[in-house]
């Protein structure tokens, strides 16, 4: 299994339509049904039921799309601190603050900051 086979799956999911799925990801509607159906086959179960107007998930589709999206996700993140690292977005920051000093909550700012500059 390779992320771009979950990186699909959630995409189809997303949108519970191949045609849709495909347009996003820059694939054709047939390689990506074929992936798909490849992915079925390497876990030995039906993720989706296909019909005309559409696709759903099956309840194991809908268990496996959770993993499969935080699997996504995390690949996502980590290549995101790979990327900072190689720009030199390392060592840290120390931050002080007056509440009266900021218009919105400082929270927010550091929030913020945390999610592009993890770690």
């Amino acid at each position: 299994m390779e992320l771009r086979h979950l990186r699909y799956f959630v995409t189809v999911a997303s949108e519970l339509h191949f045609a849709r799925a495909a347009q996003r990801l820059f694939i054709s509607q047939p390689a990506l049904s074929q992936q798909i159906r490849g992915l079925e086959g390497e876990l030995g179960l039906k993720l989706l039921e296909r019909n005309r107007r559409g696709v759903r998930l099956t309840p194991e589709g809908a268990a496996f799309l959770a993993e499969a999206r935080a699997a996504v996700e995390q690949a996502d993140h980590a290549a995101a601190v790979a990327r900072a690292l190689a720009e030199g977005a390392t060592g840290q920051l120390r931050l002080a603050h007056l509440r009266a000093m900021f218009s919105g909550p400082p929270e927010l700012i550091v929030r913020e900051y945390e999610r592009r500059f993890p770690g």
